[in-house]
């Protein structure tokens, strides 16, 4: 039987995980380092935050069922003759799939380095502070007038080039492709929006992936332990998506700004004095 303690560490970053996958502010970034705070002192590894991953995206799949369900069929009744679905529907299901290529690609040409050296918390600090206030900047400066129906082709390759950023902890799924989102001027909402459907396939596939060539290890913390910490993050994911998508309609980044440049001055503090190991 697992340890005690692994079943608490897990839970603790299983409800990390929920609470921070949909904000813009890396949830890989807060498991990399709450590991090290916890009874193991480990990094959990990339294995197990991609297949937690799968409970925060089984999150998104019940909150918007409705819009995937019916992209989904538009694009698959587009490849036969009769009656198709809306070409908006169409289109996205397109735009979803075009935008899941670099992510895909991405990750299997540098997985050694995404699941080793790319871990090393210099570059998370990094990485939360430069993503931390280019969303600020683009927040700011953004024109904030685009719809979500007005996505181009062009644009979803480049907020999926956005999402493959956040291969690297720090950088943050929905923080990255948001910022490219607002920089091309859609609004907040929208953004957020297309942040949510463009992560299903990726997120799903990686945790997938990682479940199957993990299984019973799962980083080392264990199948069972992180099969509980994946249930909790989808409990807490879909509470936290909720709220998220009330919020940007009607306020700034500027709080997920200020909270990663503080985060990351943190860690970056944490490093120099030696608190902590850059690996581990």
């Amino acid at each position: 039987m697992d340890d005690p303690a692994l079943w608490f560490e897990a839970a603790c970053l299983g409800l990390l995980q929920g609470l921070t996958e949909f904000l813009p502010v890396s949830s890989s970034a807060h498991l990399r380092i709450a590991g090290l705070f916890l009874g193991s002192g480990k990094d959990p590894g990339a294995a197990f935050t991609a297949i937690t991953q799968i409970g925060t995206e089984a999150a998104v799949l019940l909150y918007f069922r409705h819009d995937i369900a019916r992209i989904a069929w538009a694009w698959l009744r587009s490849f036969r003759p009769g009656p198709q679905g809306k070409p908006g529907d169409v289109r996205m299901g397109w735009l979803v799939l075009l935008g899941t290529v670099p992510i895909v690609v991405l990750g299997l040409a540098f997985q050694h380095a995404i699941e080793h050296s790319l871990r090393n918390l210099y570059f998370t600090a990094s990485t939360l502070l430069i993503f931390g206030v280019a969303l600020g900047l683009a927040d700011r400066f953004g024109a904030k007038v685009r719809k979500l129906e007005q996505l181009s082709l062009g644009h979803g390759l480049v907020l999926g080039l956005a999402q493959a950023m956040a291969l690297i902890p720090g950088v943050s799924r929905s923080g990255g492709t948001i910022t490219a989102g607002l920089m091309l001027g859609y609004t907040r909402e929208a953004a957020a929006r297309y942040s949510f459907l463009l992560a299903v396939p990726a997120v799903l596939g990686s945790g997938f992936y990682q479940l199957w060539k993990s299984w019973g290890q799962a980083g080392g913390i264990g199948l069972g332990p992180t099969l509980l910490a994946t249930l909790i993050a989808f409990a807490v994911g879909y509470g936290v998506i909720v709220a998220f998508l009330k919020l940007v309609s009607s306020r700034s980044y500027l709080p997920f700004v200020l909270y990663r440049l503080i985060l990351a001055s943190c860690l970056f503090a944490l490093l120099a004095t030696g608190r902590i190991a850059p690996m581990s």
